[in-house]
């Protein structure tokens, strides 16, 4: 299917790994000019050069640390066009309720948040001027199932679902949409690393490991597997076209069934 999306710039914030980069090379493969972000300068040439090889794409780079204003101002001034805006940019840390401080608040509430809400803001008056845009954010269906183990990551990943419906609605009538996507359980890097320490730990494999996971953490769910990060690109990329031009306001899910609910 062609997605049409040759020829439109996109950004895809934290794109050097896991579920961003796979996003990232998606939307290459479709012909869009893309932007990849990461906080460090030669992750950031690595990955943008190595997706010009394989897609044959605009691959541009941008490096710096988008929790910070500094960093999204310096973005938007050098790419003030982008057609499509991909909020992947996140972090996720397990620890117990009692053991997160108000700084850990914080600092999931500015990465996981307002990096999006911030470049949605700097993004969006052009978006309005073309009468074209699709802002995505990258939630998780921790938003809906609120973890136990990590309840400060769940409560950002609500948040951006209320942002992208209000933004929504902000804009309605136009050729902007806004909706967010919400991945289960995916293997992308941290995951990975994160899995591979515990199966290590517990003296398992890691398919092991998978297994004993979905049978007690995530029992809900209908692949029994980890998603990969490119089954999420796909939604992604799709969502992004003007093909998804009547998908607006929604909270997509890609969770694997993980979610135990028909809506």
């Amino acid at each position: 299917m062609d997605l049409r999306l040759n020829g439109r710039l996109a950004l895809v914030t934290g794109s050097t790994a896991g579920i961003g980069l796979a996003i990232a090379e998606a939307l290459a493969r479709e012909g869009a000019r893309v932007i990849v972000n990461g906080r460090k300068q030669e992750a950031v040439d690595a990955v943008t050069q190595k997706l010009r090889a394989q897609t044959g794409a605009e691959v541009q780079g941008f490096a710096g640390d988008l929790t910070t204003v500094a960093a999204a101002e310096a973005l938007s001034e050098r790419f003030p066009s982008v057609e499509i805006l991909v909020n992947n940019l996140g972090i996720f840390e397990p620890k117990a309720f009692e053991d997160i401080p108000d700084a850990d608040w914080m600092r999931f509430f500015e990465a996981n948040v307002l990096s999006g809400v911030r470049l949605a803001r700097l993004y969006l008056p052009a978006m309005r001027q073309a009468d074209f845009g699709r802002i995505i954010f990258i939630s998780s269906e921790s938003a809906l199932q609120i973890p136990v183990e990590m309840i400060h990551y769940g409560v950002t990943k609500t948040a951006q679902i209320a942002v992208a419906r209000g933004l929504a609605e902000a804009v309605a009538g136009t050729g902007i949409t806004v909706n967010s996507v919400l991945p289960g359980p995916t293997r992308s890097r941290g995951v990975g690393d994160f899995v591979e320490s515990l199966a290590a730990a517990k003296g398992e494999t890691v398919s092991d490991f998978e297994v004993e996971f979905f049978q007690r953490v995530r029992p809900t769910s209908l692949i029994k597997r980890f998603a990969t990060p490119e089954e999420v690109a796909s939604l992604v990329a799709y969502v992004a076209s003007p093909l998804a031009s009547a998908t607006t306001g929604a909270a997509l899910r890609v969770d694997g069934g993980v979610v135990k609910s028909a809506f």
